[in-house]
């Protein structure tokens, strides 16, 4: 089985969900901010985040290509993944319209809330009704036609969603404590100029270290589903 995986930063991998996504068998195909024809029959399609915007495709025409390839891959009921940026790019791409948020700049480790729908799903099922993840964004996305609301946070409503056997996570529920660390001190300069702190952004590492495990078991079961449903 193969899972494309766009990548569109050369620090944001794919965390924690990469080893579960071996371990159910996949083989992992990695693009850089590129696609070729044939990734359209793969089994699933990773799309990770990223720090542009989906309105910049005039800037960045890769994300007009990765528009029209998804647009096609969900009009086939092919599975797809998508983080941050990847939630965005799918929600276009299924007729949702994505603008920067009116709540600002969602930075930092902190909770997501699982709906009623979202805990009654059956990868999510089981999980506690909160769970801390990273949050890194400024966009933000309508409700997407025809699926599933899977979590939100006072912020912003729209955080996860569930499209026939698409899903898509506005957060990043696949980053490590260590990867946080690096993402910050890359980040730094960029930060302030924002006029965020990094050593208070740094100092929220604990917390999400804290919430590995269950992070990881509930991306374990996302893989097994994939797996499933190619198989």
């Amino acid at each position: 089985m193969r899972a494309v995986v766009i990548q569109h930063e050369k620090h944001e991998d794919l965390g924690l969900i990469g080893p579960e996504l071996t371990r159910v068998g996949f083989s992992l195909v990695r693009r850089f901010r590129d696609l070729e024809r044939v990734d359209l029959e793969a089994e699933l399609v990773v799309i990770l985040g990223g720090g542009m915007s989906v309105a910049e495709v005039e800037r960045h025409p890769f994300l007009q290509h990765e528009l029209a390839f998804l647009t096609e891959r969900l009009a086939l009921e092919r599975p797809c993944l998508g983080i941050c940026l990847g939630s965005q790019l799918l929600a276009a791409a299924a007729g949702a319209q994505v603008s920067k948020g009116k709540n600002g700049f969602e930075l930092g480790i902190g909770p997501v809330r699982w709906t009623k729908p979202g805990l009654e799903d059956p990868v999510i099922a089981g999980a506690p009704s909160r769970s801390i993840v990273a949050h890194w964004h400024q966009d933000t996305f309508s409700p997407v036609p025809g699926a599933t609301l899977l979590a939100s946070t006072d912020r912003y409503t729209q955080q996860a969603f569930r499209l026939g056997n698409t899903y898509a996570f506005q957060f990043h529920l696949e980053l490590t404590a260590e990867a946080w660390l690096q993402w910050i001190d890359a980040g730094a300069e960029a930060l302030v100029a924002a006029g965020k702190d990094p050593a208070a952004l740094r100092k929220e590492a604990g917390k999400l270290k804290a919430a590995e495990p269950q992070n990881a078991q509930l991306l374990a079961r996302l893989a097994e589903h994939f797996a499933r449903t190619v198989g």
